[in-house]
């Protein structure tokens, strides 16, 4: 383990309060919230079990909450009403106000339309 690594190493909690750990160097069986979705699972509201701490040049290390695998829970399921009101939020970011068409993209907040509505001055010539 390199020696940037040792401030980061504290499997007792002793300086952090809770078990805190390399970045990549924890133990089997913790996984962060991205490592249980890609696993099809969630924390369950378990609490946090440890963490890794990554640090960095002139900055705060960078940190990542573990959660135990084997209390996790499976993620539910989408239903059709969540499904429908998905459909319909993305509809409304794909409509342009102006023109009133979907575009087929969302559209973007520093433009407030579709870029063809937005531009159509250039457009025009």
């Amino acid at each position: 383990m390199p020696p940037a690594f040792g401030k980061c190493y504290d499997p007792s909690g002793a300086r952090h309060g809770i078990p805190t750990y390399p970045w990549r160097y924890a133990p089997d069986g913790l996984a962060t919230r991205r490592q249980l979705r890609a696993r099809g699972l969630r924390p369950g509201g378990q609490p946090i079990a440890a963490q890794t701490l990554l640090p960095r040049y002139r900055r705060p290390p960078q940190v990542a909450y573990l959660y135990r695998i084997d209390l996790a829970k499976p993620v539910r399921p989408m239903t059709s009403r969540k499904w429908g009101a998905l459909a319909l939020a993305m509809l409304a970011r794909r409509t342009c106000p102006k023109c009133l068409l979907d575009v087929g993209y969302c559209i973007p907040p520093s433009l407030g339309m579709c870029v063809l509505c937005a531009h159509e001055e250039q457009h025009a010539a």
